[in-house]
């Protein structure tokens, strides 16, 4: 019984964890604020809605996007991500930026959003909005 527990326990740790692709993160020899804007600027030019941000704790989230799949308004089914990008000051004047993508699948019907993590591997969204933020200092 123990064993069975064990097992369990460990492949949903194991599920869990393999959800969110890992974090692609770049230092910038640029101050906390200075990134704050740019980070801010390059996600709207390149697209992405902010849904939510808090500049002291060095967080922004972004709207979902559609990735593929239907949207009726009342009825939605197709898969979606979003990002998290996180700013933290290291050392005088540099900054490290690290971005994460979330996949999801998402159904809609009236209204009701039912969202199911998806794993990914595929880390091109997160470096090329690293890439923009290099280039827009």
């Amino acid at each position: 019984m123990i064993r069975i527990l064990s097992v369990i326990a460990l492949v949903s740790w194991l599920a869990v964890s393999a959800f969110a692709g890992e974090p692609v993160s770049q230092t910038f020899a640029a101050s906390p604020d200075k990134m704050w804007t740019v980070a801010n600027s390059v996600l709207k030019q390149m697209g992405w809605d902010i849904e939510k941000s808090d500049q002291a704790g060095g967080w922004i989230n972004t709207e979902s996007r559609t990735v593929g799949g239907e949207d009726y308004g009342v009825y939605a089914k197709g898969t979606r991500h979003r990002l998290t990008v996180r700013l933290k000051p290291v050392g005088t004047g540099q900054t490290a930026v690290t971005v994460e993508r979330t996949l999801f699948n998402r159904e809609r019907i009236l209204w009701i959003d039912k969202d199911e993590p998806l794993m990914t591997t595929d880390q091109t969204v997160e470096k090329a909005v690293l890439t923009e933020i290099g280039k827009a200092l």
